[in-house]
């Protein structure tokens, strides 16, 4: 098991989640909203609450106020734009952590990385939520970053008993062997709709452990750019979990 444990990895898939981070999570619409849409296309409903600060580490975030019960999430709007009010109480099931692209590799904010992922993990649980990690991927034109992102996110998945998202070797996995796909912006940073859309795939195979192949919603990419970066986000989840 390349994160968390048996026990970690055989809970039923969350059915809310807040998601933690930075731009790399709020771009194209956020990944939330197509992970939730993905959700939904195979017949699975999952809430989804975003909080992100741009260029943040994972220490800039607040972990018990975020989930403090009846607070964020207690309300949401619907499409006839009504407030709905959630039960009081616990608002998520999980919550999926990420830090800042350099931040679990710098030399002075490596051990902070790792004491944030216990002390944040800690936390959640006390709350009843399942603490998840997830492992971002390498700048465009820095692509060593991969296998260092992958070693610092398993050590904090294995420290902490949480699963991990490979999103990161998803990203190395499309590239190799569909580079014609575009998944950065201009920046070479950022994810573009195509970057996003793996991530999204990756979440899913991780979370049901099935492959999202030949689910309907592809967030308006083509067909056949979706089937190639549903197949990738599979083989890079099952691979990492059987490693």
């Amino acid at each position: 098991m390349a994160a968390g444990g048996a026990a970690d990895a055989a809970q039923a898939p969350p059915a809310s989640i807040l998601w933690v981070g930075n731009s790399f999570f709020f771009y194209n619409n956020s990944l939330h909203s197509h992970f939730g849409k993905l959700a939904r296309s195979a017949g699975v409903k999952v809430r989804g609450v975003s909080a992100t600060i741009s260029g943040a580490g994972l220490d800039w975030h607040d972990m018990a106020a975020l989930l403090r019960p009846a607070g964020l999430g207690g309300y949401s709007f619907t499409r006839d734009n009504e407030i709905r009010f959630e039960p009081p109480g616990r608002q998520f099931d999980a919550v999926i952590m990420m830090d800042c692209s350099q931040c679990p590799l710098h030399p002075k904010l490596a051990q902070r990385f790792q004491a944030t992922v216990r002390e944040d993990a800690a936390i959640a649980r006390a709350r009843g939520v399942r603490p998840i990690l997830f492992m971002s991927w390498a700048y465009k034109d820095r692509p060593a970053m991969t296998a260092r992102l992958a070693a610092a996110y398993t050590a904090a998945g294995k420290a902490n008993g949480a699963l991990v998202i490979p999103a990161g070797l998803a990203f190395e996995r499309a590239l190799r062997s569909h580079p014609e796909i575009e998944l950065y912006a201009a920046d070479k940073r950022h994810p573009s709709l195509a970057g996003t859309y793996l991530a999204a795939c990756t979440v899913y195979a991780t979370l049901f452990d099935k492959s999202p192949a030949g689910l309907s919603y592809t967030a308006g990419l083509s067909p056949e750019v979706a089937g190639e970066l549903q197949t990738a986000a599979w083989k890079a989840a099952r691979d990492y979990r059987g490693s």
